[in-house]
Formats: structure tokens, C-alpha cells, sequence
């Protein structure tokens, strides 16, 4: 577990290496849809926090709506908006809509709404162990799920095995992977243990609390995360990763948020 190849973020804290053993575990095949979370919500009547807040993180190129929505920049990023209306069923705004979507991730999820959803899924979501070792399918130390190369460049050259962004991060995407924003669960090829899409697409939750020091305390079996903090990990990038800005679409890589927060290319996927 950790990064194999040492160019992770140092703030992020994907090093030491180390061995970890994970007992047996099931995992879903694809990230949670708006199919199977819309399900959720009709059967409980369940609200997102966002959907509570009356407003979401909306990366600017995505944001379809008039100037009124727009609640101001989230953090320091000026790429991010805080759209009013923005929420799970509407990702790019209130105008917008997840019709035709079905088989997309949801996203402006929190991560205390994917622990909802998965309460009622008889589910729970992945340590950040398990997600790692089920990302890597297979492949012991490798940088991605399909191995050690990304095989395709800004330049046109070769297929883009993943959906991240390609251009000019934050100001012009080419779109060479044919994916603006999400694409489908089950695009591009699976990896090594039929997991669609861990890397890229969607940032995926993780039960673990994140501490950038843990690595270097961890148990050697069934690692859970630190008992506190106010921040949980998320896993894979997603389609606005690019390698000048957010080089976390790798199988070693860290993030974290906070538990309430929720963006247009957050979601999260169960095991058992």
C-alpha cells in the first residue's frame, strides 16, 4: 500500500510503503448511479445535505444557469462556484438535470450521505485499504489499475484509458477522452478484478478518517484510519484531474473533505 513510485503530493501522505493485509470483502463492481441512488431516495424520502443547504460545489465549465445562482467561490479554488440549486439531480444547476443519466454516478453526494445510502443498502463503504488493494486488480505496486503507463497524451497520441481532464487545466478541456463531465459506470475497460473506473470519473469516499501521518502507524491488518479527524479520505480523482494540477488519478493516491461536503464529480461506491 502507498506509492510505489514516490511522486505523490508530500501533503497528502502516500508514504511509507508498506504491507497490509485485508480480510475477504465483496465490492461493487461500478461507483453508486443516479439509477440505484434515486431507488434510495424513493423508498426513504431521503434529502442530500446539499439538497438541505440549498446549494453545491459546480466547477465553472459546468455550471448552466443565469448569474443568480452563483453563491460565490468555494475555497481558494476560483474554478469552483457554489451554485444555488446544484444537488444530485440537478449537477450542473438548478437548469440542469440528470434525465438520460441513469447509468451515471451520482454526484454532490456527501459522505454522510453515501453512509445513509449505504445503511439502507445493507452496505457500508470501503476502508481506504480495501479500496486501494481493489483498485490496484491485481497489479501489485502499480501506478494504475491497468498498469504503469497512462498510454495517451494532450498531444493526441494514443487512447485515454480513463476519464481525467485533457488541455489546459482549469481554463480549456479538448475533451479527448470524450467526456466533459461524468461518463457512464461503465466506460473505458475494467481493471484486473472487473472494477470499473476506480481512478477517474468521480472522487469515491472512504470510511476512514484521514490523517497524512497514519501511513506510518498503521496496523498491518484491516487498517481502518485514525480515530479522529475532522476530514475523510476520498479515493481516484476524477474527469477534472489533470497531471499540472491534481495528479491523484493513481491507485496510491490520497485525498480529503470534510463529511458534509458534496461537488459535481464526488460519488462513492459499497463493499461487504
Amino acid at each position: 500500500m502507498g506509492d510505489a513510485f514516490a511522486e505523490g503530493y508530500p501533503a497528502d501522505g502516500e508514504l511509507p510503503v508498506h504491507d497490509v493485509t485485508v480480510s475477504e470483502f465483496s465490492i461493487d463492481v461500478t461507483t453508486v448511479t443516479n439509477a440505484a441512488f434515486a431507488a434510495f431516495v424513493r423508498d426513504t424520502g431521503y434529502r442530500t445535505e446539499s439538497e438541505n443547504f440549498g446549494y453545491s460545489a459546480v466547477f465553472h465549465h459546468l455550471f448552466r444557469g443565469s448569474g443568480e445562482d452563483e453563491l460565490g467561490h468555494v475555497a481558494d479554488a476560483p474554478w469552483w462556484l457554489g451554485i444555488a440549486g446544484a444537488d444530485w439531480r440537478h449537477p450542473g444547476g438548478r437548469k440542469t438535470s440528470i434525465d438520460g443519466l441513469d447509468d451515471h454516478p451520482v454526484v454532490h453526494v456527501s459522505w454522510n450521505d453515501a453512509q445513509a445510502y449505504c445503511r439502507w443498502a445493507g452496505r457500508r463503504l470501503p476502508t481506504e485499504a480495501e479500496w486501494e488493494y481493489a483498485s490496484r486488480g491485481g497489479l501489485a505496486g502499480a501506478r494504475f489499475p491497468w498498469g504503469d503507463e497512462l498510454g495517451a497524451d494532450d498531444a493526441g497520441n494514443g487512447a485515454w484509458p480513463c476519464n481525467i481532464w485533457q488541455g489546459d487545466f482549469p481554463r480549456s478541456n479538448t475533451v479527448a477522452d470524450g467526456w466533459e463531465s461524468t461518463a457512464p459506470v461503465r466506460t473505458f475497460a475494467p481493471n484486473g478484478y472487473g472494477l470499473w473506473q476506480t481512478t477517474g470519473n468521480v472522487w469515491e469516499w472512504c470510511a476512514d478518517n484521514f490523517d497524512p501521518g497514519y501511513y506510518r502507524e498503521s496496523p498491518d491488518v484491516d487498517p481502518a484510519g485514525p480515530a479522529e479527524s475532522p476530514v475523510k479520505v476520498m479515493r481516484g480523482g476524477s474527469f477534472l484531474c489533470h497531471a499540472s494540477y491534481c495528479y491523484r488519478y493513481r491507485n496510491a493516491a490520497r485525498s480529503s473533505n470534510t463529511p458534509d461536503s458534496a461537488t459535481c464529480n464526488m460519488g462513492f461506491r459499497t463493499v461487504a
